[in-house]
């Protein structure tokens, strides 16, 4: 047998090289999808052990206080709930022990807070419910704990501070009287809710009898109507539909428009509040009087998908940035709508709906150069004798509108406190103040609601305090009149 040359040799070497190499990727290519496999599931570890941290370093607490989780009335067999108090530390809620250990929860102030700080039996509403994991969790001196597990009683639990201005409270409540409807009052620049009132309302002391005669009749009184109160905006609408107007045309300084009391638009009669006759109009002149006839007239202008965009940039039909229950503010109108949909649309009217909370948030956005703030209403935690435990703060939502536009509106709006609908009622206020009146029909006989929402120290805002007054035609109410009463409590104190 003859032996093989060296080219044969290196020729068959080379073959089975090649041959490994065939291999070698053929089998880097089956690895592929396992080594793929293998890193994702390596990664997915990574990220899960690296959720869990920052659950437990950032957001544990407030899972656990979150008012839907159900285990926070667990702590309750090993702690008193603290106690709820108002930001010049009067005291809105607190647990009453009797001599047997028995607890009762007491609300000092009755009626006055019900909405707001709400109640913690037969269900949970309000402040009471958005903190029931920060009333229910103890920081009592440790030597104390120890003592009352070795006793076997229970701990203080801690005490939760509000943002809520208890003279401006009493100041709203006392001013609504005997009207039915609602005020908030908000610091723009941070969000604080100060003053929360919705009429009809509860005693809280008295809760279990209040649900059970509710339910038997058609009352309303559980329902906070200053977050779930829906109502046409009436004239407080018109900032929307003027800011809408000034985005569609630089020129808006020109705008003119001849108001005779009243007028036919797209085959919908329109008037202006008793019949008023305006003359010869501006932009400036027709938010301030509230001219029904001009906004017609301006609403017929604007572009109907922009219109929609910027009410929902408002947040319309949108989730608010607020922790307690609350409606969903509605606007129907876009780009297929029917223009006969719109003169009434224009002036508040028709199918739209908000809440007060909702219309306070606009004008705050106004207020504070286009940012809109997350409104808040637990200022801090403290412990029983006093540590503060944790500090909440303000948080901004987003940019709504720009700076420039927010000024825009300020100049537009300064017209109706200084010669228009409201200037009757803040003459000789020792503070500068802007805002817009509404009057909001909602029935065929033409009752009517009273509205009005604005801002204080125009320069550099204070507070914005919305108003709405539910049948004030008949009742003879006004929400300007009520509103200067609370700018007017505020500035006592500051």
């Amino acid at each position: 047998m003859s032996k093989k040359t060296t080219a044969e040799a290196n020729s068959e070497m080379n073959l089975q090289e090649n041959n490994i190499n065939i291999d070698k990727k053929s089998n880097d290519k089956k690895n592929v999808p396992v080594l793929v496999i293998t890193y994702f599931v390596v990664l997915l570890f990574i990220a899960m052990i690296a959720n869990i941290i920052l659950f437990t370093v950032r957001d544990a607490d407030t899972a656990i206080a979150n008012s839907y989780n159900m285990r926070q009335n667990i702590y309750a067999s090993k702690v008193i709930k603290g106690s709820v108090l108002s930001s010049d530390r009067e005291v809105l809620a607190e647990t009453v022990v009797d001599d047997d250990g028995n607890e009762t929860r007491y609300y000092p102030y009755s009626n006055m807070f019900s909405h707001v700080i709400g109640y913690d039996s037969n269900g949970q509403a309000g402040v009471e419910m958005l903190s029931t994991y920060y009333l229910l969790n103890s920081n009592q001196n440790i030597l104390k704990q120890v003592y009352n597990a070795l006793a076997d009683k229970k701990n203080l639990g801690n005490n939760v501070v509000t943002t809520l201005d208890f003279n401006m409270q009493r100041t709203a409540y006392e001013s609504l009287g005997y009207n039915d409807g609602a005020v908030v009052a908000l610091e723009p620049s941070t969000g604080k809710i100060l003053t929360m009132v919705s009429k009809p309302d509860f005693d809280p002391n008295d809760i279990e009898n209040v649900i059970a005669e509710t339910a038997d009749s058609d009352s309303s009184c559980l329902l906070n109507r200053a977050t779930q109160g829906l109502y046409p905006p009436g004239s407080t609408f018109k900032v929307i539909t003027a800011l809408e107007y000034v985005r569609e045309n630089k020129d808006y300084n020109k705008y003119s428009f001849t108001c005779e009391g009243e007028d036919m638009f797209s085959g919908v009669p329109i008037h202006c509040y008793n019949y008023k006759v305006h003359g010869t109009i501006n932009l400036k002149d027709s938010l301030s009087y509230s001219c029904n006839t001009s906004f017609s007239n301006i609403g017929l202008s604007l572009d109907k998908g922009k219109y929609r965009e910027l009410c929902e940039t408002f947040l319309f039909n949108k989730a608010l940035p607020y922790d307690g229950y609350y409606s969903k503010s509605s606007f129907v109108i876009d780009a297929n709508s029917d223009d006969a949909s719109i003169p009434q649309t224009a002036i508040g009217q028709g199918d739209t709906l908000m809440t007060p909370l909702h219309n306070a948030l606009i004008m705050s956005t106004i207020a504070n150069g286009g940012v809109l703030m997350k409104p808040y209403i637990i200022d801090s935690i403290e412990s029983c004798d006093g540590t503060v435990m944790k500090k909440f703060k303000p948080d901004t939502y987003g940019k709504i509108i720009s700076p420039d536009e927010a000024d825009t509106m300020c100049a537009l709006l300064k017209g109706v406190t200084e010669y228009g609908t409201a200037s009757d009622y803040f003459y000789g206020a020792d503070y500068t103040i802007e805002g817009k009146t509404g009057t909001a029909e909602f029935n065929e006989a033409g009752d009517s609601h009273s509205w009005f929402v604005g801002f204080s120290n125009v320069d550099n805002p204070d507070i914005v305090v919305c108003v709405i007054v539910e049948n004030a035609s008949n009742t003879g109410a006004s929400a300007s009149y009520i509103a200067r009463q609370v700018f007017d409590a505020y500035y006592t104190n500051h």
